[in-house]
């Protein structure tokens, strides 16, 4: 009986908190970030369906309009703008000045949150953040502001993949430290409904050969869209709430849609990211492409990217929720306490990749009121939201350079806000 009652304990608590952590990051995840995020990718790839390739084509031959462009991609609320802008990276087409651009514009997905809960205070954040943004990528394309210094402290961490470096030809004679990838008559893997196996592309060694996994890839593809639009729905309705946590329910009601499209969501996800995209032509996730052979196809190149961002945002949940389980790290505490050091505490946050730590922070600030502007802006800044996930799942080294890179405006900014901005006090533009 001792013995029984002492089981019961040790599930009643500590792996109680564990699995509490992971089913909700498993359920929020979903809705508070990767609902935004196939939106705004799905949107981008209809304007490059619709433009046929000529976005890209007009990228590369105006080099210097690439800083602003990425600028402009990364300042579009939440993630998928700046995503965007890393397999361009990638593959060569534009600059790394473009990408730090981007990731110092974008805010993640917590801006839907500063957005609905102090709009003023968005516009002069996120404006700050796409003035920084613009004038440090030119600063690296153009002033070579420290690349190779950069790269000679991450050549110590081990040679890059190819001989390039970090920066493009511009800057330091270098290039994306991957090489560029082909696509078979510039249309990989677009190919209709029923037949769009990459042709002599081999299978992961835990999947086989199978017709039936092809067509029930293709379901789980177009369910995933239904469950995306039920997230979408269930994310705007949490922002209008006042971002207040949703009750656990499976019912017809607002916490029943986000309970059931964030938990379907996220296990459809993980499905194609790790079975799905490898029958129906997708597998090669976080690759930009030029054109799109259909309509259906430009439907499943989103979903595949948003299905790698969905993986990544909850590695990065869990990480979080069990860094602070584990350390009992009071961010909020700590946020009151800073002082002057609070812009630099929000830059210093803004290494950490992913929305989850963004999110809250961003909910201390409009809704608790427990930290003040400036580390608002410090945090826009440098934050990269899941853009650079799928930058770190190909290139972590130049990951590593990029979220160094937007650290740098961050502090900068934020320190001269706090100084000499007169609206950086806490609460500023709250509702």
């Amino acid at each position: 009986m001792m013995l029984l009652q002492l089981s019961a304990e040790l599930v009643g608590s500590p792996l109680r908190e564990v699995l509490n952590i992971f089913i909700g990051a498993w359920r929020e995840g979903f809705v508070q970030v990767s609902g935004f995020v196939g939106a705004t990718i799905l949107l981008f790839s209809l304007v490059q369906y619709r433009f046929d390739g000529r976005i890209t084509s007009w990228l590369e031959e105006n080099d210097r309009a690439q800083p602003l462009a990425g600028a402009l991609l990364g300042v579009t609320p939440g993630c998928g703008g700046a995503i965007i802008a890393m397999p361009l990276y990638i593959r060569g087409t534009v600059s790394f000045g473009t990408v730090v651009a981007a990731l110092a514009a974008t805010a993640g997905d917590s801006a839907f949150v500063i957005l609905a809960l102090a709009p003023e205070a968005a516009l002069y954040a996120y404006g700050l953040a796409f003035v920084s943004a613009i004038l440090f990528g030119y600063a690296i394309d153009f002033g070579g502001l420290g690349v190779g210094k950069v790269d000679a402290a991450v050549e110590q961490m081990g040679r890059p993949l190819t001989d390039g470096g970090f920066a493009t030809e511009n800057v330091a004679a270098g290039g994306p430290s991957l090489p560029d990838y082909e696509q078979p008559d510039g249309h990989e893997g677009d190919h209709e409904h029923g037949h769009s196996r990459d042709h002599g592309s081999a299978l992961p060694s835990y999947l086989p050969e199978s017709r039936l996994l092809e067509r029930v890839s293709h379901a789980v593809h177009v369910l995933w869209w239904v469950v995306l639009a039920g997230a979408l729905v269930a994310g705007v309705l949490y922002l209008a709430r006042g971002a207040a946590e949703p009750a656990w329910a499976v019912t017809a009601t607002y916490d029943g849609l986000f309970t059931l499209s964030g938990l379907i969501g996220t296990t459809l996800s993980f499905y194609l990211y790790f079975v799905g995209r490898h029958y129906i032509g997708q597998s090669e996730a976080g690759r930009v492409r030029d054109t799109f052979g259909s309509l259906y196809n430009t439907f499943q190149h989103a979903a595949m990217e948003t299905a790698m961002v969905t993986v990544w945002v909850i590695a990065g949940y869990l990480l979080y929720e069990y860094g602070l389980l584990i350390t009992g790290v009071d961010i909020q505490g700590l946020a009151a306490a800073a002082g002057a050091a609070a812009p630099m505490a929000g830059a210093l946050l803004g290494l950490i990749p992913g929305c989850a730590a963004h999110i809250v922070f961003a909910q201390l600030y409009a809704v608790e009121e427990a930290i003040p502007f400036s580390a608002l802006v410090a945090n826009a800044i440098s934050q990269d939201g899941d853009a650079l996930f799928p930058l770190m799942a190909i290139d972590m080294k130049a990951a590593i350079v990029a979220t160094i890179y937007t650290t740098i405006p961050g502090v900068i900014t934020g320190v001269l806000v706090y100084y000499f901005w007169p609206y950086a006090q806490f609460g500023f533009g709250v509702l």
